[in-house]
């Protein structure tokens, strides 16, 4: 075990660089039996004050969840570009028209088919406690190197030779 230590961040304006081409979050709640559930969420954006933003509908078995136990987790995974986050903090549902109306777009009616006047659509908000993330780029060049300077040195690479991955904190 490596007794280097993962470098700490205030700064989320990085986490949300890395995951803002990731579509689709993991997101783990605990159910009623408190055991841990997960299911795929579309991340809307992130809100200025750091928190991140979903659709729900007001049915749905998270929106319970989230009022017994706050505390989630959302996974990030983007294997195409070796970029990974893992997101924890708690949950929130609420419904505020207004902010329905400005995150609305036309392709969320899959889920929503009555439109962004739906009064099933809730938003769940996530409080960020704690982030984590890591992004090793991915071109054959980089894989080279590392590669190069193991054969070479006899070491493996360092993180921050090739790899990036630091702790977020707020």
């Amino acid at each position: 075990m490596s007794d280097k230590k993962t470098p700490v961040t205030h700064d989320l304006k990085k986490l949300f660089e890395k995951i803002k081409d990731v579509r689709i979050a993991m997101l783990t709640t605990f159910d009623e039996h408190h055991t841990l559930h997960s299911r795929p969420m579309a991340t809307i954006k992130p809100e200025a004050d750091g928190s991140l933003l979903f659709f729900t509908d007001k049915e749905s078995a998270k929106v319970y969840e989230v009022k017994k136990d706050n505390q989630v987790n959302l996974s990030y995974s983007d294997p195409s570009a070796n970029t990974y986050a893992s997101i924890s903090g708690r949950a929130s549902a609420y419904r505020d028209e207004a902010k329905i109306a400005e995150l609305w777009t036309e392709p969320m009616r899959g889920w929503f088919p009555k439109g962004k006047d739906d009064p099933n659509i809730m938003i769940l908000q996530v409080d960020i406690d704690k982030a984590e993330y890591w992004d090793s780029p991915s071109s054959l060049l980089v894989q080279a190197y590392a590669y190069a300077r193991a054969v070479v040195t006899g070491e493996r690479s360092k993180d921050d030779d090739v790899n990036e991955h630091a702790q977020v904190k707020r």
